[in-house]
């Protein structure tokens, strides 16, 4: 039960980890935009959005789920899940903005929970 426990608490970090990354593309996006069009095509291109949101949802799923197993508790996951809804959610939304914003907000709630998760666990 331990090494579960440790295992999921690890993927959860790495994944917290990974929502900061998320944070940084989403600002640096906007930034590398407004000052270079053509590095911010390929930053602002739909099929990273898409390939992230992947990444995103696998990742959450094993880490999560994992948690459920390991702590009994519902709570992060649906913490996460939400998140994650919230992401998929800003890919509808235009490039002006309210969509890095909106990405933002589903990749905090997200790390919310995966941090709860975390505590959950220990």
């Amino acid at each position: 039960m331990t090494q579960l426990a440790l295992t999921a608490s690890r993927l959860d970090r790495v994944a917290m980890g990974l929502s900061g990354l998320c944070v940084v593309h989403c600002v640096s996006s906007a930034v590398l935009l407004a000052f270079l069009s053509a590095a911010g095509s390929f930053l602002g291109s739909p099929a990273i959005h898409e390939a992230g949101l992947a990444l995103a949802m696998v990742l959450g799923a094993v880490a999560l789920g994992r948690g459920i197993l390991a702590h009994g508790f519902m709570m992060p996951s649906a913490v996460g899940g939400l998140g994650l809804g919230v992401m998929a959610g800003a890919l509808t939304l235009p490039h002006d903005g309210t969509e890095a914003l909106a990405t933002i907000f589903g990749v905090m709630i997200l790390a919310l929970g995966h941090r709860l998760n975390v505590m959950a666990s220990e």
